[in-house]
């Protein structure tokens, strides 16, 4: 009869697994593992999605395991770990903040909330999507407004366009997919002015690869009681994509409203523990920030060598100007290997691109030529 593992027995076969894994030093002395792609996926170079190909840390990986003797009980006390250690750092009582399965759900609650019985959206196109797609599933009208020229959320239009019936207006700072941010003191006062009026829910998934002194988090309007909503996300510096970790910060009347609308228990055992570790984990968190300016200073050299056009980005990803269809270069990228951002209308001719391991990059930069090249040929 075979019997149970136990956790030093699940360890050290984790180990074994572990061995196989690519590990690597940064000079700082901060340890990573390249994480392999899925089965369907490892023959791609994947620089579509904006994840961070560094983690997660060896810290969170610990914490995982560990959480493993834990697996059996539901994970209703490690909600409130990690939102006690959200809020100490955040300067917030407990109850100004709601978890989800990525910041992802924090918008799907956010668009079902405000959305509802008549509920308008209002927001900028192209950013994320993801807040309006659940407020069109169930009916809201959403108002798009386009960027400036010059590619920013243009928040004097976004006043404008505003009207009784919009309950809910959206801000992605950093943009996605431009990588642009708004000046810390323009969105503080839109955040301000329009907060009187309806809600306002800025989307911080890239916070932490701004670097920027003319950009500031809008946390400090939740602290000071204003219709804002924050969301924060897991999944992008601190490499948790796959275990979908994020959390919204707001008034405790505006969370207990989104709760309405929170899955149950969405986020695991595993999830929690390994973002509870990485939160604390700050060499990892510069060590991504270093890397990902690394690969982004290498990106632009290979787009000024070729003459393409770019937005300074303030992300993990780059948007670019092709000259030609996106859709056909994403075809033609992944015939060599290598996967890209999907279109962003109007801007079909432009490409975001997520930035990969410096030998990720060096891949597609070769890759890019030979695409680009074949272009020019005809």
């Amino acid at each position: 009869m075979q019997l149970p593992m136990n956790r030093r027995q699940w360890l050290k076969a984790g180990a074994v697994v572990a061995a196989g894994l690519a590990v690597q030093r940064d000079v700082s002395g901060v340890e990573w593992v390249i994480s392999p792609s899925s089965e369907r996926d490892q023959k791609f170079i994947r620089l579509h999605s904006n994840e961070n190909p560094y983690g997660p840390s060896r810290r969170a990986r610990r914490a995982m395991i560990a959480a493993f003797d834990e697996g059996c009980r539901y994970p209703s006390g490690h909600y409130e770990e990690l939102k006690t250690l959200i809020a100490e750092k955040e300067n917030v009582s407990p109850d100004h903040i709601i978890l989800g399965a990525g910041s992802h759900e924090i918008l799907h609650m956010a668009g079902v909330a405000y959305g509802l019985e008549g509920g308008e959206v209002l927001t900028a196109h192209p950013t994320y999507e993801g807040l309006e797609h659940y407020a069109r599933m169930i009916g809201a009208y959403v108002h798009r407004v386009p960027l400036t020229e010059d590619f920013q959320i243009d928040l004097n239009a976004m006043d404008r366009r505003i009207t009784q019936a919009v309950r809910l207006v959206f801000v992605c700072n950093p943009n996605n997919p431009t990588g642009r941010i708004l000046p810390a003191d323009r969105l503080r006062e839109f955040c301000r002015a329009i907060s009187r009026r309806t809600v306002v829910l800025v989307d911080e998934a890239y916070h932490d690869y701004v670097e920027a002194r003319e950009y500031s988090s809008m946390i400090d309007l939740v602290r000071e009681g204003y219709n804002v909503i924050v969301s924060r996300t897991f999944s992008k510096i601190h490499a948790l994509a796959g275990l979908r970790v994020g959390y919204g910060l707001a008034r405790p009347d505006i969370i207990a409203r989104l709760n309405q609308f929170r899955t149950n228990h969405s986020v695991n055992i595993l999830g929690l523990r390994a973002a509870m570790a990485s939160y604390q984990d700050v060499p990892f968190q510069d060590f991504s920030r270093r890397k990902n300016a690394e690969a982004r200073a290498y990106l632009y050299k290979v787009l000024g060598e070729l003459g393409r056009r770019y937005i300074p980005s303030h992300t993990n990803f780059v948007f670019f100007h092709l000259g030609w269809d996106v859709t056909a270069f994403r075809q033609a990228m992944k015939e060599h290997g290598v996967l890209v951002g999907r279109p962003f209308p109007p801007y079909t001719n432009w490409c975001r691109l997520s930035l990969g391991t410096m030998e990720e990059m060096e891949l597609f930069a070769r890759a890019f030529r030979k695409v680009m090249g074949r272009k020019a040929a005809g």
